[in-house]
């Protein structure tokens, strides 16, 4: 190691007094004590993440530590983590029935592969369309799924979604309305099924984090809808194989399973879906402008070849009208937020600094093409802000970042392009 690297730590971290026998090292505005020893015990003891990405060499000094102080083997694979989960679930599900709740994305997929493998026809996949899912994803889903060869019932509970979403603002409940609402509706498919004991699903640990304090300090950022969204009346227990993974080791497993390749990098979808992509009420105008200018920009995106290499890349609705032209006439619309990060583990982030030419173009197709009776958006704006703790997978409700508008304060860290409808012209704002 060299004798300076660069670390990350989190204002959150706090220790207030080192303990007895130990003396305080460093320190900094944040950390009364950064670090501290006990040359006497041998004990040494920083302040900082090296699990994070922006720790410089982080892994090195995590396997440093596994294999050259504590002795670890590394003989642990993911092969064996599939052989494990299958017997977990085995012993976990015995004779019981299995419902899985599908999303479409590698997470819940993955989840219904490794309960195929332990429990066979015991398992029904079930896909709920909630009426906040991206443009044509429900028919993509079943084509994939019966490739895939997965036993699924399809079910359009789109309307009693929209339903009990009318009027929401707040994303938090927003989450709480669909987790309760999937429960309802898996429920329903459970009586129709007979008797049916367990509800998979493709929870992860970083979701796990978010929505319960289950570790030391870690707090609640935000329900999901799998973990925090669900109530306490469900009367089916929950099956969760991927409970304790990362994104990237679910990626490994569903290779390891088969999966093409195409839908391993799949960028990660929120299960609230499209409902906290709108900042606001969701309607099906909102909804239908959304859909289109979330397809836009995944089309350039892959079109571009930086796909694979974001971790997430998509369309915000704002609740902002502006004042725009298009032609000769004065425009008065919606604006859209375009978010775009790059990710490892999706713990940390950092905003993508993508080519001027793919968001020129971006920004003329929602221009001219993305419309509903007549409503045209005149603005868009970027999200250009980097997360250090958790990388949120939706654009409302966290707390940790923003969403740029116009114009950004003096103070702030980053600026961000804006483009003019009518000159295409790309300047950059303050």
């Amino acid at each position: 190691m060299p004798d300076e690297i660069r670390v990350w730590a989190s204002h959150g971290d706090f220790v207030a007094a080192a303990p007895a026998g130990f003396a305080v090292v460093a320190t900094s505005a944040n950390a009364p004590v950064a670090a501290m020893a006990h040359p006497e015990r041998q004990l040494y003891a920083l302040l900082f993440h090296p699990e994070v990405v922006h720790t410089e060499r982080g892994l090195e000094i995590l396997r440093n530590f596994a294999f050259g102080v504590c002795g670890c083997t590394g003989d642990w694979t993911m092969a064996s983590f599939v052989d494990e989960a299958t017997t977990r679930i085995r012993k976990q599900v015995g004779s019981g029935r299995v419902v899985c709740a599908l999303s479409g994305g590698v997470d819940s997929t993955v989840a219904a592969l490794l309960i195929r493998r332990a429990v066979g026809d015991q398992l029904t996949c079930v896909f709920v369309d909630n009426g906040v899912l991206r443009l044509d994803e429900a028919s993509q889903v079943r084509k994939r799924f019966e490739r895939l060869q997965l036993p699924l019932v399809f079910v359009d509970a789109s309307q009693l979604f929209l339903n009990r979403l009318a009027g929401v603002v707040d994303p938090e409940q927003k989450r709480k309305i669909i987790g309760a609402t999937f429960i309802d509706v898996f429920e329903e498919q459970a009586t129709n099924l007979g008797r049916v004991d367990f509800l998979a699903q493709g929870t992860l640990y970083p979701d796990v984090i978010e929505s319960v304090a289950i570790v030391g300090q870690s707090s609640v950022i935000k329900s999901h809808h799998n973990v925090g969204g669900l109530p306490d009346r469900m009367r089916m227990t929950l099956v969760e194989p991927l409970r304790e993974l990362f994104k990237d080791e679910v990626r490994v497993v569903g290779r390891q399973l088969g999966l093409d390749e195409e839908f391993v990098v799949r960028q990660p979808f929120p299960g609230p879906g499209l409902a906290v992509r709108i900042l606001g009420a969701v309607t099906p105008d909102r909804l239908a402008l959304l859909r289109r200018a979330d397809a836009i920009v995944a089309e350039e995106v892959r079109r571009e070849g930086w796909y694979a290499r974001l971790w997430q890349s998509f369309a915000v609705l704002l609740p902002v009208q502006s004042v725009g032209v298009m032609g000769d006439e004065r425009t008065y619309e919606y604006t859209a937020a375009i978010r775009a990060v790059e990710s490892k583990d999706g713990m940390t982030a950092d905003w993508a600094r993508l080519p001027h030419d793919l968001l020129a173009r971006i920004s003329s197709r929602i221009d001219d093409r993305v419309g509903v009776a007549g409503w045209r958006h005149s603005r868009y704006t970027g999200s250009f802000t980097t997360s250090r703790r958790r990388l949120s997978t939706t654009s409302t409700g966290a707390s940790n970042r923003m969403i740029a508008r116009h114009k950004l304060s003096s103070r702030s860290p980053a600026h961000f392009l804006c483009s003019c409808s009518r000159t295409r012209r790309w300047t950059r704002c303050s």
